[in-house]
């Protein structure tokens, strides 16, 4: 018999982020993102277990370190099923080790869903700041009107000279059909983007347009799938997601800090059991 499977997360937004409104439901229903695993083989348990999950495809499903249980995602939902598809956990997992850490293992595998999405949109569809040398590249999903993406945008210029180039991404939180969505295709639309974007975060009034090809409903999509709840949404180069504004020398300090604790673990050998 099939089964339906209720994907129910909820995210805490610091108080430094632009939180989506509630009256954005118009976008389309997130789709499962796009596997780069290996061809599904024959009698692959994968393939009679996504047969009992509506809307399943094989490739959204992993075997997980846990004998018998798979990973389903759906974008970078995570959750966890039995092979034989009785039981669902809706929570992150962790490896129990005999140090002091527990490498939070549903964390790691969001971070990677996060920059294969990402690595699928060209920097050509994004308004760039910062030097292609920079020592760190994050990506922002932003909205024209969240007061904490202008705070952002308005200290461009100290991100940059910290070694921080920023790839902005257009997420409008009030969805299609608003103002802010017609203040991102305008910007869009505009012969000098990254000047129109400036202005229109200063708050000046641009006249309204929409052009084909405008990215802002693709943008918003790829947002939903990454789990973005409100803007500015920083996405670092490891894949974590920051769903908050920082200052320059904290988004630094954080940077530098995240980058030490990765070395410190690759350098610290696993004690035998």
């Amino acid at each position: 018999m099939k089964i339906r499977i209720a994907l129910l997360w909820a995210m805490a937004v610091p108080l430094a982020a632009c939180a989506q409104e509630a009256s954005a439901p118009k976008a389309a229903q997130a789709a499962p993102a796009p596997s780069a695993q290996a061809p599904i083989a024959a009698g692959d348990p994968r393939i009679a277990l996504a047969a009992k999950i509506p809307g399943a495809r094989p490739e959204d499903l992993r075997a997980t370190p846990v004998p018998g249980i798979f990973e389903l995602t759906h974008g970078t939902d995570i959750s966890y099923i039995s092979a034989d598809a009785g039981f669902v956990f809706a929570g992150d997992m962790y490896k129990v080790t005999n140090t002091a850490e527990f490498p939070n293992l549903s964390e790691v595998r969001r971070r990677e869903l996060r920059l294969g999405l990402l690595a699928k949109v060209p920097e050509s569809q994004m308004l760039v700041f910062g030097p292609d040398n920079a020592t760190h590249t994050i990506t922002v999903f932003t909205d024209i009107d969240c007061p904490w993406c202008r705070k952002l945008h308005s200290q461009i210029a100290e991100y940059n000279k910290l070694g921080m180039r920023v790839r902005y991404l257009f997420y409008p939180r009030t969805g299609p059909d608003t103002e802010s969505w017609a203040k991102a295709e305008t910007v869009w639309c505009a012969s000098d983007r990254k000047a129109a974007f400036t202005r229109a975060k200063l708050g000046e009034k641009l006249a309204l347009k929409a052009c084909p090809g405008s990215p802002v409903a693709r943008e918003y999509q790829l947002g939903r799938d990454i789990g973005i709840t409100g803007t500015p949404g920083v996405v670092l180069e490891s894949g974590e997601l920051i769903p908050g504004y920082l200052s320059p020398p904290q988004l630094l300090a954080h940077l530098k800090e995240a980058a030490a604790t990765k070395v410190a673990a690759v350098a610290t050998p696993a004690k035998a059991p």
